[in-house]
């Protein structure tokens, strides 16, 4: 009998890819030895290459007329998959020969963190946490950026993610410029390094932040692929970021992760994760705010408070 053989349909975004990346460990569990083909946007598809049971990672990049779903579906209609699933909820499970078919469907999303939902639509016996799937070729681009930049003055990483590629995700830059100025000088972060970290095009919203950190900054906005990325956050202490792919990032390496939210459901969207806190713009569940109304010392004192949660408090001060 030939190797049992998946195919997964997962999002051209990083965020959704990281959320739903519990299929991959659940597949192996329901089809063991599974022989899995993921189907991703661009981006995210790095984060794919070393998932156990994954033999190939076939990029959609978006054409008129869907035309991506055409050349996807020419790739994988002469293969009898014995398992389809698609987060996407595409018509393209139902042209393929499938054994079964597990297909998200957005009208079953009636409150829970979609974590939950595909676990749901997988049958899983628990929730399927997401998890990152590190090799040694993203911690080697990882550290050949960072280790000399921390060469001089070694400390503790708080990781910051200014960037979100959504309109009214985003945290204004400045903001982030002077979060930095205020962590610099408070005395918990003595000692400690401030990383950005971003995509090639997120030069200008880090900029500030970096200018703020001046010596103590790290520069990694640019530096690599989304594993890089992923492998560069492992190595923080802390992260903090707007609602973003590199949040969710964050949570799924065992970071933590305090996420920013504007008039977006933090309730359904926060980072996954026992390490994981969000702060809102409006923090009355259904109600929302302009992320712009989230204040400096709001956030300042959000990032104390995950601080002394997961590193610890400072000593009280003796009289």
């Amino acid at each position: 009998m030939s190797e049992p053989r998946v195919l997964f349909v997962t999002s051209n975004r990083i965020g959704d890819c990281v959320i739903s990346s519990g299929v991959i460990r659940e597949i192996g569990r329901q089809i063991p030895g599974a022989r899995i083909t993921v189907a991703c946007g661009r981006p995210p598809a790095p984060l794919f290459r070393s998932a156990p049971g994954v033999e190939r990672v076939i990029i959609l990049d978006k054409k008129k007329f869907a035309g991506h779903w055409f050349d996807l579906w020419k790739q994988v209609v002469g293969t009898r998959w014995d398992m389809v699933i698609d987060i996407r909820g595409s018509a393209l499970a139902w042209q393929v020969r499938a054994r079964t078919r597990k297909v998200y469907n957005r009208g079953w999303e009636t409150g829970l963190p979609k974590v939950e939902m595909v676990s749901r639509m997988m049958g899983a016996e628990r929730t399927l946490d997401p998890e990152l799937f590190l090799d040694d070729q993203a911690r080697a681009e990882a550290a050949a950026v960072i280790d000399p930049q921390l060469a001089t003055a070694p400390g503790p990483i708080l990781a910051l993610a200014p960037i979100a590629h959504q309109p009214g995700k985003s945290w204004p830059a400045e903001r982030w410029g002077a979060l930095v100025e205020r962590l610099k000088a408070e005395p918990r972060f003595n000692g400690w390094r401030f990383m950005l970290v971003g995509g090639p095009g997120d030069h200008p919203p880090a900029a500030p932040a970096l200018a703020a950190a001046g010596e103590r900054g790290v520069d990694f906005v640019g530096k690599g692929d989304i594993l890089a990325s992923a492998a560069a956050i492992d190595r923080a202490a802390l992260f903090v970021g707007n609602d973003s792919g590199l949040m969710h990032v964050a949570a799924a390496a065992g970071r933590p992760t305090l996420g920013l939210f504007g008039p977006t459901e933090w309730w359904l969207y926060g980072p996954w994760g026992p390490k994981t806190r969000t702060v809102a713009s409006n923090e009355t569940r259904g109600e929302f705010a302009p992320i712009e109304a989230l204040t400096v010392d709001h956030v300042f004192e959000a990032v104390l408070g995950l601080h002394d949660a997961f590193i610890g408090a400072p000593a009280p001060v003796k009289p």
